[in-house]
């Protein structure tokens, strides 16, 4: 049930700039922006204007770094507790 930390960071080191790891980690909306700023970015490369979501979507991808272990110890807590609340749950039917 809880996300795999070497896919987590194969996801971030691969995929980080078009939020692929954000897509894994269940933060869709972030991950959307990011893939939207991305294509953008290399689509108008050519205007030298794409540089700036590019520029933005890179930062981004790196404050990620730091945040990632954060978000996989929540999915792991939140796993905790619904395992937990799953066996009280059995062990309340079958009392």
């Amino acid at each position: 049930r809880t996300k795999q930390t070497w896919v987590v960071w194969l996801l971030w080191l691969f995929l980080g700039s078009v939020g692929g790891h954000r897509f894994y980690v269940g933060k869709t909306g972030s991950a959307i922006t990011m893939l939207i700023l991305s294509v953008v970015g290399w689509a108008t490369t050519w205007l030298l204007i794409g540089f700036i979501p590019l520029v933005i979507v890179w930062i981004w991808d790196f404050i990620d770094l730091f945040l990632i272990s954060g978000w996989l110890r929540a999915d792991k807590e939140k796993t905790r507790v619904e395992v937990e609340r799953d066996l009280q749950l059995r062990k309340n039917l079958h009392s």
